[in-house]
């Protein structure tokens, strides 16, 4: 075992209709919204647990429009972890200030996408998730 960890877990989704899921997961389902990212929502299914809904754009929906994204301050340990241990990874961390957060994608064996992924806003570290927005 590793000394490498993480501290949030998120699935991604992609919905046709953003409105009508923020209806369900939100008001039906009662999740709290934790991040409005404009094209993506994020709400807290659990203690550490969240659920980031996505306008699907291009994509259909579909089995394989899973992101499963692990949230650590170790990105970078995790990719050269990931490397050393042969695991093809599509391009080194890398900034995206679209979602301000630090991150990199590689697939599991079945093709699902995995995200190792760092929120840049200070909240999500702090305990303060809540207050991201």
């Amino acid at each position: 075992m590793n000394d490498l960890c993480f501290d949030h877990q998120i699935v991604f989704i992609y919905v046709r209709d953003l409105k009508k899921s923020s209806a369900f997961y939100e008001g039906i389902m009662g999740f709290p919204l934790v991040v409005d990212q404009g094209s993506c929502r994020i709400i807290q299914t659990a203690e550490g647990g969240y659920l980031g809904y996505c306008s699907q754009g291009e994509r259909s929906p579909g089995e394989k429009n899973l992101i499963l994204t692990l949230v650590t301050t170790q990105v970078d340990d995790w990719y050269a972890y990931l490397q050393e241990k042969g695991v093809k990874i599509f391009d080194p961390p890398k900034i995206n200030p679209k979602y301000d957060i630090y991150h990199f994608f590689l697939k599991d064996p079945d093709g699902y996408l995995v995200e190792i992924q760092q929120f840049l806003n200070p909240a999500w570290e702090n305990g303060r998730v809540g207050e991201i927005g």
